[in-house]
């Protein structure tokens, strides 16, 4: 069982940057991608950025591209998610998940395992 969990969420002010971190205990993430999706208040969960652990191919929703990057985190074999420039738009909760979609499914809940409980991302009007 892959239990991620997730961290780095807090409150940052518009304009500033934001690293969260995604862990997986009990196993590793060779042979998974890694997602982060996010819900904002009222809002259906969506999806933010994916990377596939094995060649390192990375997804973006389109209009989140520029100003957020996920990468591998070489220090402790998690994965990280940089958000840059941010807004009270990029609010929400902001969750990890784990799974081995196809390419045309990244984007996909459905096609993730294991997921995060998540962690809070607030950015102030």
């Amino acid at each position: 069982q892959v239990q991620l969990v997730e961290s780095g969420g807090g409150l940052v002010q518009t304009g500033g940057s934001l690293s969260l971190s995604c862990t997986a205990s009990g196993s590793t993430f060779a042979g998974y991608s890694v997602a982060w999706f996010r819900q904002r208040s009222g809002e259906e969960r969506e999806f933010v950025a994916a990377l596939r652990w094995s060649g390192g191919n990375t997804w973006y929703r389109d209009s989140l591209k520029g100003r957020f990057s996920i990468s591998k985190d070489k220090a402790n074999g998690g994965i990280l998610l940089r958000m840059n420039s941010l807004t009270s738009e990029d609010t929400g909760v902001y969750y990890c998940a784990a799974g081995r979609p196809i390419s045309s499914t990244v984007a996909t809940m459905g096609a993730y395992y294991y997921w995060g409980k998540g962690t809070q991302v607030t950015v102030p009007s």
